[in-house]
């Protein structure tokens, strides 16, 4: 067995790498989602987006003003 050493040291190295705690993306997500559609409440980040949004979802509405 010559790999035995490195296959332990391996392990080691991978089990320290999964102790470390993971940032999850879905904090840094929600963060970032600031606009809501009021139809359909899908969350957006910015009134570009939400513009964007009523033209393929909403045709037939009009699209809130930038300050409302």
């Amino acid at each position: 067995m010559t790999r035995g050493k490195q296959k332990i040291e391996a392990q080691k190295r991978n089990a320290e790498r999964n102790q470390k705690p993971k940032a999850s993306q879905l904090e840094a997500r929600a963060v970032g989602l600031k606009v809501i559609c009021p139809i359909c409440k899908v969350q957006l980040a910015n009134h570009n987006q939400l513009v964007d949004h009523y033209g393929s979802k909403h045709p037939k509405e009009k699209p809130p003003s930038e300050s409302g």
